[in-house]
């Protein structure tokens, strides 16, 4: 009986320390990572507890600011670039004197190829240098109040037609890109939605340069978390707006680089895309 007790006590701690390990060399600072093995286009969460000073977090030789929550802990949701070689990595950690070392795990999300054709019209369509500039500025915003709350939205009714980090291929030429984001298939016109509460920080037309991407909006959700929806038929609201989850910010449309009326959603952490399905129906 004694064995058997054992073995199960041993399991236990083995099972729960997939799921959330914390390290330490400092018995008052608990670092936890939920799930030290993920996807490449998916993040880490990690999380810092007992540090009376601003942390900072080190990945892939690419700081990261952690951000204070509501209960006094320090959190960034640290993003793995679609890219990024499979393998075992190190998560640096530096608060006040204590240095910590998480070893991290990233695999092969096995994306396939997408071949697309376009129309001559479509395939002569380059960003401008405006559209370029506006979309980078945006996307790598870091203001410091976490505006989402509660559960992710889908942001538009519709099925996924495309998925998050295929590797693209236009009109038989090489594959140069990946997918940055996932498709909803809908009707023109169809009403489109912030996945979470956020400020508009970013409206973009066509008129305005922005060729490839078409009519745009980006939202700010607070702590390096940003979303964006292309392709918009219209846009209904203002930079500077506050919105709530659900808030209808367009329409679905063609605009720009597409083959047929669809939203482009995609979601970013520190400039860097992960995959959206990830936030869904989930709250972090």
């Amino acid at each position: 009986m004694t064995i058997m007790l054992k073995s199960f006590f041993l399991f236990c701690i083995f099972s729960i320390g997939i799921i959330g390990t914390a390290y330490s060399a400092n018995k008052n600072l608990q670092v936890d990572v939920i799930d030290t093995s993920r996807q490449q286009g998916e993040f880490f969460i990690v999380k810092l507890t007992h540090s009376p000073e601003r942390p900072t977090l080190q990945f892939l030789e690419h700081p990261y600011r952690m951000f204070r929550q509501s209960d006094g802990s320090w959190r960034a949701l640290v993003p793995i670039e679609n890219l990024t070689l499979p393998g075992n990595y190190n998560m640096i950690i530096h608060a006040g004197e204590t240095e910590e070392s998480i070893p991290v795990t990233v695999r092969a999300n096995n994306r396939a190829i997408q071949s697309i054709t376009l129309s001559p019209s479509k395939a002569e369509l380059r960003a401008t240098e405006s559209e370029k500039s506006r979309i980078k500025s945006a996307l790598q915003t870091e203001s410091p109040e976490k505006l989402f709350d509660g559960h992710f939205l889908r942001p538009s009714d519709g099925a996924t037609s495309s998925l998050f980090g295929l590797k693209r291929s236009y009109n038989g030429g090489p594959v140069e890109s990946y997918h940055k984001g996932i498709d909803i298939a809908a009707p023109e016109g169809t009403p489109v939605k912030s996945t979470a509460k956020g400020v508009v920080i970013l409206t973009g037309t066509v008129e305005e340069g922005f060729h490839v991407n078409g009519n745009t909006v980006i939202i700010d959700h607070g702590q390096g978390l940003i979303s964006i929806y292309l392709h918009l038929s219209t846009i209904t609201v203002k930079e500077g707006k506050t919105l709530e989850a659900g808030s209808v910010i367009g329409t679905v449309g063609q605009t720009g680089i597409s083959t047929a009326p669809h939203l482009h959603w995609g979601t970013y952490l520190y400039g860097t895309s992960v995959n959206p399905e990830l936030f869904e129906g989930n709250s972090f």
